[in-house]
């Protein structure tokens, strides 16, 4: 059973639903310690107050902000947990909206909303049941860890589930990461469709969504553990030279996908590439400057983490 990691409430107008909050992700990742290599005695980061220059204990170290050089404000694990605010003790519902409304990048971490007692049934039911039928997502307001946050909650399974969401201004503006304008042809933009289709799936179940990395670095430390030499990793197939044509490297690739899905490897010769290029249609990224340019002047001070 994963341990609760937040009990508040969800505030649905004048409806209230008391909720635990559980993770709703696990990680199986290898966690590796820092070692002297010499001897391999554990390496560890000891924390040192600079004023008395020692060690100090856990329970000695607090939350504080720096205002000036010389002067540091204290701030307590109960003032921020008795913070003035209503999504201090609660999940605050602003909105629903469409969830193809939502930006991907500003989706993060997922959390299990699990109904707090009898009394949180059926308006948990009726939560549950409302996001269901109208296929909308609630974005929400909430405070943890001393920062107010915001989130986004969907139905998984019968379950209500709770998404940290990004603020606006903290997605940063992909414009100068932009490529130089290239042109394409009509042929190249459906050679790379043809190379989607014979990608495409209904979900995404079998071996090669596995994390093969975990594994590979599970072996090395069996075969260590057993004295033997560890797996070599094996050679990816060297190429006589490099494919610089974009049709050709389009239609190899489709026909390797279909081979390694089982399917017939002959591939329905992709259209010829034409001398005649057509441009790509540009456009013009006018509104996206003048947007960052109000985010550098708008002089907010970034969040803290």
């Amino acid at each position: 059973m994963p341990r609760t990691v937040w009990s508040g409430a969800i505030s649905f107008g004048l409806v209230t639903v008391p909720i635990n909050v559980q993770s709703a992700t696990e990680d199986h990742s290898i966690r590796f310690h820092q070692y002297h290599l010499e001897d391999m005695g554990r390496v560890r980061v000891r924390k040192f107050c600079e004023v008395e220059d020692r060690e100090v204990r856990t329970d000695e170290i607090g939350k504080g902000y720096q205002l000036t050089k010389e002067q540091v404000i204290p701030i307590s694990e109960d003032e921020l947990r008795d913070l003035p605010l209503p999504t201090a003790k609660a999940i605050e519902i602003e909105a629903f909206v469409p969830l193809e409304s939502v930006d991907p990048i500003r989706i993060g971490e997922g959390y299990y909303l699990q109904p707090s007692g009898q009394v949180a049934a059926k308006p948990y039911k009726l939560l549950r049941m409302a996001l269901a039928r109208s296929s909308k997502v609630a974005v929400a307001k909430y405070a943890w860890s001393g920062r107010e946050r915001l989130g986004l909650l969907r139905v998984r399974d019968d379950v209500i589930v709770l998404h940290a969401m990004r603020w606006p201004d903290e997605i940063r503006s992909p414009e100068e990461l932009l490529p130089p304008p290239v042109e394409l042809t009509d042929e190249e933009i459906e050679g790379a469709l043809a190379l989607m289709e014979s990608m495409t799936r209904d979900d995404l179940e079998g071996e090669e969504f596995h994390d093969a990395y975990t594994e590979a670095v599970e072996q090395i430390i069996e075969a260590k553990r057993e004295h033997r030499e560890p797996p070599k990793l094996q050679e990816p197939e060297q190429k006589a030279g490099q494919v610089v044509d974009l049709m050709a490297a389009l239609s190899e690739s489709v026909e390797k996908a279909r081979a390694s899905r089982g399917e017939d490897a002959e591939v329905h010769e992709l259209p010829k590439k034409t001398a005649k290029k057509q441009p790509a249609k540009k456009t013009t990224a006018k509104k996206t400057t003048k947007k960052a340019a109000a985010r550098k002047t708008s002089g907010r001070r970034p969040r803290s983490a």
